[in-house]
C-alpha cells in the first residue's frame, strides 16, 4: 500500500505566516504539521510516500524531509504546477500508486487517533473507497458526508445548508479506480477537481464506499485559531498521564521533562535562554535559539526558532514567525496578540 501528503497550496488564510514558506511546514509543539502525517502513515505500516508540491517553498519541503531516510520512510516528490484540486493532485500519483491501493492524507491536518486500524479495514475490504469523517460544529466549512442505515448516501462539498454534521476529513482510502473516475470529472466553481465531487461520482457508479468515523481529536488547521487549538491539544497530549494534565515543560535541549518554577505545559527548543523571572505557559511551543529576557509572560502561543522577545511583554494567543525581534514597553502589561511572518521586528 502506498501513501501520498498533499503538501501544495498557498495558505492564504494563514499569511503573513505562509509568505516564505508552505503552511504545512508550520510548527505544532515544536514539529512540521506534515511531519505528523509522515509519522501516522509510518505507524500504519506504509513507507512509500509521495509527496505532492507545488506553489511557494516547495524547496523547503524537500530541505526538511529529503528521501525519507531520516524519518524512515521512502519519499518520492510529484510537482503540481498551481492549485487544480485534490483530485487532481491525486490524479498526479496514478504511475506512483502502480495500481495498489492507496492512503490519502492532507499535510494540514492533526489527528491523535493512530490510523491503523482504519488502514487493516480498508485492506480487507471490498470497498472503492473509504473515508474518514469527523462530526463538527460548523459543516459549511466542509465536504459534508450524508450516512442513512450506516451507509454514505451523498457527498456534498461545502453546503450551504448542510443536512448532516460529519464532515469529510483530509484522510482517504482510495484504489485506483478512483483515477478513472477523475478523468471524468468536470471542475467546480472555482476551477477545481473536487475530491468531494470524485467520491460522490464514485459513490454514483458502484454504491460502494465505506467511513470510519474519528472520535478523538481532528483538526484541519487552515487558520491561525485552528494551529493554535492543535498546538493546545498536542502538548496537552503529551503532558497527561492516567487522565490527568501534568504542569511541566518538555525540554528539547535534554530530552526530557522537567518541573520548572514559572513554566508549565510547553515544549521549549534547543539553546533557548529564558530568564528566571518570565512566565511562560500554559500551552506555549518555542523554537530553538530563542531569547526570552525578563518580565516576560506567553501564554498558548507558538513562538518560532530565532526570536528575541523583550520589555516585559505580556503575549497570549500568538504565533510569532522565525527571527523576529519583539521589544516591549516596561509599564504597558497589557496582553498582546501577534501574527508575525519571518523576520518582523517590533519595538512597542
Amino acid at each position: 500500500m502506498k501513501g501520498i501528503i498533499l503538501h501544495g497550496g498557498h495558505g492564504t488564510r494563514l499569511r503573513p505566516l505562509t509568505h516564505t514558506g508552505p503552511k504545512q511546514l508550520l510548527p505544532i509543539a515544536n514539529k512540521p504539521m506534515s511531519q505528523y502525517c509522515i509519522e501516522s502513515i509510518k505507524e500504519a505500516g506504509i513507507t512509500d510516500i509521495a509527496i505532492i508540491i507545488g506553489g511557494l517553498g516547495s524547496n523547503k519541503v524537500k530541505e526538511y524531509y529529503g528521501n525519507g531516510e531520516n524519518f524512515g520512510v521512502n519519499i518520492t516528490y510529484i510537482e503540481q504546477d498551481e492549485p487544480r484540486g485534490i483530485a487532481h493532485a491525486i490524479r498526479l500519483c496514478k504511475e506512483f500508486v502502480n495500481n495498489e491501493k492507496f492512503l490519502v492524507f492532507l499535510g494540514d491536518n492533526i489527528i491523535q487517533k493512530p490510523i491503523t486500524d482504519f488502514v487493516e479495514n480498508f485492506n480487507k475490504s471490498d470497498y472503492d473507497a473509504t473515508v474518514l469523517l469527523c462530526e463538527v460544529d460548523n459543516p459549511s466549512r466542509f465536504g459534508i458526508a450524508d450516512v442513512e442505515n450506516e451507509k454514505i448516501v451523498k457527498i456534498t462539498e461545502k453546503p450551504k445548508k448542510p443536512t448532516s454534521n460529519l464532515a469529510v476529513t483530509g484522510i482517504y482510502l482510495l484504489t485506483p479506480l478512483i483515477f478513472e473516475i477523475i478523468d471524468n470529472l468536470k471542475p467546480s466553481w472555482r476551477n477545481e477537481l473536487e475530491i468531494t465531487d470524485a467520491l460522490d461520482n464514485l459513490l454514483k457508479k458502484n454504491d460502494n464506499i465505506g467511513y470510519e468515523t474519528i472520535t478523538d481529536y481532528w483538526k484541519d488547521t487552515g487558520t491561525p485559531e485552528d494551529i493554535l487549538n492543535a498546538n493546545r491539544q498536542v502538548l496537552e497530549h503529551m503532558f497527561t498521564r492516567d487522565g490527568e494534565i501534568f504542569k511541566n515543560i518538555f525540554d528539547e535541549s535534554l530530552g526530557q521533562f522537567l518541573n520548572l518554577p514559572r513554566m508549565e505545559t510547553s515544549i521549549i527548543g534547543k539553546n533557548c535562554k529564558i530568564d528566571e523571572s518570565a512566565l511562560i505557559g500554559p500551552n506555549v511551543s518555542m523554537g530553538d535559539n530563542t531569547v526570552i529576557s525578563s518580565d516576560v509572560v506567553i501564554e498558548n502561543s507558538i513562538i518560532m526558532s530565532g526570536c528575541k522577545i523583550d520589555g516585559g511583554l505580556n503575549i497570549k494567543d500568538s504565533i510569532i514567525s522565525a527571527n523576529c525581534h519583539l521589544h516591549g514597553n516596561n509599564k504597558d502589561k497589557t496582553k498582546k496578540i501577534f501574527l508575525l511572518g519571518e523576520g518582523t521586528k517590533i519595538s512597542l
